[in-house]
């Protein structure tokens, strides 16, 4: 409750309407940036829930991409000859690629020095990708056959079997003259399908940095938490829409006819929505170019490091201003026409007189602008870190590979298990159709999913409050683990749908708890404690690049998942597996976050 309390007076603080240091800095910079070339001052101003939404749409894109990428590519590859062993390997090709490529990626945003800005193109960059992605891992198969690929080759093999031995129909229909499709019948649309899977799956999970700092940088610091909300519950929404479009029967459509099948429908429909989303956010506002950053503090983005800097240097600022606001009205009563603009400049937050002050004032905090965080920093504090860090990262370590091996297999899961179908049998026969049944139904059961996700993100922070940090936690990573067991045992439609909020409520928790505690170390300069005093910690450690390892536990989790799963499905001859592992590796993160520090 104390924190929550001080979490509450450090955001009045920082708020422009109750505190007027504050309000003149904003409109002092915001007069600056309209004087520009260009028209900058809508950094410096709030936002409106309209702006918030464009802003905010590219996180419903990315989702929308998720949903296709995570519904669909298992089936695909199972269905186009890869067996469940290698099916999983090829998961771990994009962390693979993430875990390096990620924090280069967000060095170059903060570098880069184009006219359109620092952030839009890489997500331009990283859009194309997931697009590309999108195209080639429904047409993969298509493709490869104008390659010259073999393709199925049952039919023909059926029939030889029908002639030479008498065999019937019915053999035909239900696949049991053949092992089903084979991976060499398939070269060139195994190679496009998997390169289409990297290329989704590694851009999607990249663009979400760039977008959430575009986000931040456009939006003044008492809106940031606003802007964070908002994202989340767009993500959420777009998971939503997402699964449920894949859980739609496309092929008794005129749309699903029109296009082909009901994995190309999908696909094309989600590819024109993240398009139309893309072109939304980044057509929102114009950033403010880095070389014009550097060389003018006035149109660097006002952070809360500069805020609480200002606001400590000199105690009687806001009496400064009073005191020089009132001379500045008894020398202008002489002149009607220059009192009738200082009162105008006062009403909106802006005096004269003091922006002197206030601009040798911002070539102090110069220094405070933070210089990007290199590879090599960024590798090594993976290395060196708090023991308190080190507990938080490994428990985020084990929720992203309960909450992955669920994702990925999910879908497959419930075609195989649930609906008794299969994914190597023959096209149209009866177990075929089921597996393609229920890996609609599945879709189904992901909406859920995120929809109760994006719900949950808007609460958990009421129920830190409530309940405290620790027992929201530990209590989000058992309720996914009870579960995804009781789906295990008993894989039943009611409980892919009932279940699924588990899911959900996983995915809501690591994606905030997390850093609220990483924002919580480094606001208070505590990741130990002893004897009941906090002992600050010498070595000096960046917000950016602690979030930015919280974070890329994700790349860490998705590689061991795909090398382990596929073996462990194998072993045990069920996909079945896949939630059993999910139930031990989320109680193995809850026995994990009972040794985190929460501050």
């Amino acid at each position: 409750m104390v924190g929550v309390t001080a979490d509450a007076s450090q955001a009045n603080q920082l708020s422009s309407v109750r505190n007027p240091m504050i309000k003149y800095m904003l409109k002092t910079r915001e007069n600056h940036a309209r004087e520009q070339d260009r028209d900058y001052s809508h950094v410096f101003r709030r936002k409106t829930r309209f702006e918030m939404f464009r802003l905010s749409a590219i996180a419903m894109a990315i989702e929308f991409a998720y949903a296709a990428e995570t519904s669909f590519v298992s089936p695909i590859l199972l269905q186009i000859g890869v067996d469940h062993k290698h099916m999983s390997m090829t998961w771990g090709l994009s962390p693979l690629i993430g875990f390096f490529m990620s924090p280069l990626l967000g060095s170059i945003s903060d570098r880069c020095k184009l006219r359109w800005g620092r952030r839009r193109p890489i997500i331009s960059i990283l859009s194309f990708g997931i697009m590309c992605g999108l195209i080639l891992v429904p047409y993969g198969k298509d493709l490869g056959l104008l390659l010259g690929d073999a393709g199925y080759t049952y039919a023909e093999s059926a029939l030889n079997f029908t002639s030479s031995s008498g065999g019937s129909v019915a053999a035909l229909v239900s696949g049991e003259a053949t092992t089903g499709p084979s991976a060499s019948d398939y070269k060139f649309a195994v190679i496009l399908t998997i390169l289409g899977m990297v290329l989704l799956d590694f851009d999607a999970d990249t663009c979400q940095t760039p977008a959430r700092t575009y986000l931040l940088d456009m939006c003044v610091p008492e809106e940031q938490p606003k802007a964070m909300t908002m994202f989340a519950l767009f993500a959420g929404f777009g998971g939503t829409i997402g699964y449920a479009i894949g859980g739609v029967d496309w092929e008794t459509t005129h749309i699903g006819s029109f296009m082909g099948g009901n994995i190309p429908t999908v696909f094309t429909l989600v590819t024109i929505i993240f398009a139309v989303c893309y072109l939304i956010t980044v057509t929102t506002f114009r950033e403010i170019p880095l070389p014009l950053i550097e060389q003018d503090e006035l149109l660097r983005p006002l952070s809360e490091q500069a805020i609480k800097k200002e606001l400590k240097k000199k105690n009687n600022t806001i009496y400064y201003i009073q005191e020089t606001t009132q001379l500045e009205l008894q020398m202008a009563s002489d002149d009607p026409k220059r009192l009738e603009a200082l009162q105008g400049s006062y009403q909106n937050g802006y005096s004269p007189a003091v922006e002197k002050q206030g601009k040798s004032q911002d070539l102090e905090t110069q220094s405070d602008y933070d210089a990007p965080v290199s590879l090599k920093a960024y590798l090594k504090s993976i290395f060196i870190m708090p023991y308190s860090m080190r507990m938080l990262a490994l428990t985020n370590l084990f929720c992203w590979m309960g909450h992955v091996t669920y994702c990925l297999y999910f879908t497959d899961f419930v075609g195989e298990a649930v609906f008794h179908g299969d994914p190597t049998a023959a096209p149209n026969s009866e177990a075929a159709l089921n597996y393609e049944a229920g890996v609609r139904f599945g879709c189904w059961g992901m909406a859920i999913y995120a929809f109760s996700c994006s719900i949950y993100s808007l609460s958990v922070t009421k129920l830190m409050k409530w309940f405290g940090t620790k027992a929201v936690y530990i209590s989000g990573m058992i309720y996914y683990g009870i579960g995804m067991l009781v789906l295990g045992l008993w894989p039943t439609k009611w409980g892919v749908l009932v279940f699924s909020t588990s899911a959900g409520i996983l995915y809501g928790t690591i994606f905030t708890v997390p850093f609220i505690l990483v924002a919580r170390y480094h606001a208070k300069n505590c990741f130990s404690i002893k004897n009941g005093e906090i002992v600050p910690l010498k070595q000096a450690r960046g917000l950016g690049t602690d979030v930015a390892i919280i974070s890329s536990m994700v790349f860490i989790a998705q590689l061991i998942v795909s090398l382990s799963v596929g073996p462990l499905v194998s072993w045990m001859d069920t996909t079945c597996a896949v939630l059993y592992a999910s139930t031990f590796l989320s109680f193995l993160a809850a026995i994990a976050a009972m040794f985190v520090l929460y501050v």
